[in-house]
């Protein structure tokens, strides 16, 4: 028996009833020959963190702009976290790890440079708009690997587009990595914002720190174990009492921290920036890489500029400004 047989044989043998069992998947686009070693949920783990845009998350914007220190999150960290969260419930329930942290690790690919600032403007600019999970979903299957895609499985593509909003994962562990995208960017954007010194802890709301703690790793703690005290499956949920406390918590971080103007300022420049990249690229195509010069010719040059600026670290898009915007001191020889 080859080892992803074996592997395959003791999920049945662990697993919930319930969990998404790697030889019941509903497969690739393109079907491909099995792995002799990693199952199907676990070739696409691997497949995302060895793609481009992964590596990219590191220079992005998680809340804070271009932050001075290394304690600071990134898009990068940010997903670290939600994989570690969602494994952990995944594990606590008995449910598939390699396809939790997958989808987790893949979730946020499609995230702009510049945060949510970055999306904001993109979405001003796209035809049809833009959404950061439904471009995560395009990097997966077309802009990676030259144009071919990473050809992943369909529950790893269903988690991704489903990870923010509307309707939920059809799989009980893309529903697990929706829940622990909030539980981390909402407790470590606290941690961020006291640290630059925007939010003083004390601020926060009682009657969240009361039910959830008043650590970073206390109210973790607590929705976690509130997850795996009131889930019914297939139903994932917290408990009502730190469902309400979070949805107070959360909401408190979207009128306080999230519009700061001191700790934020920057972002009134990123719709400059982007407005700026977005009408060269349109107009100078040909400055593109090869890849977005055949989408655009393909399917047309709006649909082309977009994947090209949201693919762009922060460092490249304010290298890129500059280059074409910024006038260059003159040299006397």
């Amino acid at each position: 028996m080859d080892v992803r047989l074996r592997t395959q044989e003791i999920e049945h043998l662990t697993l919930a009833d319930w969990a998404s069992f790697s030889d019941r998947s509903h497969g690739r686009a393109r079907p491909e020959p099995e792995d002799p070693i990693r199952p199907v949920y676990q070739r696409d783990r691997d497949r995302i963190i060895h793609c481009k845009a992964f590596r990219r998350l590191k220079q992005k914007t998680q809340v804070f702009l271009s932050p001075e220190g290394d304690l600071y999150r990134t898009r990068l960290t940010h997903t670290l976290e939600v994989s570690q969260i969602a494994r952990t419930i995944a594990r606590a329930l008995r449910l598939n790890e390699d396809l939790t942290e997958a989808v987790a690790l893949a979730h946020d690919l499609g995230h702009t440079p510049f945060g949510h600032a970055g999306e904001r403007a993109l979405n001003g600019l796209c035809p049809g708009g833009f959404k950061h999970y439904e471009q995560s979903l395009r990097v997966v299957d077309r802009l990676e690997k030259d144009g071919r895609g990473l050809n992943l499985t369909w529950e790893v593509r269903n988690g991704i587009v489903t990870h923010t909003k509307g309707t939920w994962a059809a799989t009980p562990e893309g529903r697990i990595v929706r829940m622990a995208d909030q539980i981390a960017y909402v407790n470590h954007d606290i941690e961020d914002a006291v640290r630059a010194g925007v939010l003083d802890p004390a601020l926060l709301p009682r009657q969240a720190t009361e039910v959830l703690g008043r650590t970073k790793s206390a109210r973790i703690t607590a929705m976690i174990d509130s997850i795996l005290a009131n889930t019914r499956p297939p139903v994932i949920q917290a408990g009502p009492a730190e469902d309400e406390a979070f949805r107070i918590l959360k909401a408190f971080m979207y009128s306080t921290v999230y519009v700061d103007k001191v700790g934020k300022h920057e972002e009134q420049k990123v719709g400059k920036v982007i407005e700026a990249l977005y009408e060269h690229y349109m107009a100078h195509g040909e400055q593109m890489s090869p890849l977005y010069r055949r989408i655009a010719a393909e399917e047309g040059d709006d649909r082309a500029v977009t994947d090209y600026i949201s693919g762009m670290s922060d460092e490249f898009a304010i290298r890129a400004y500059e280059e074409f915007f910024v006038p260059r001191r003159w040299h006397v020889l």
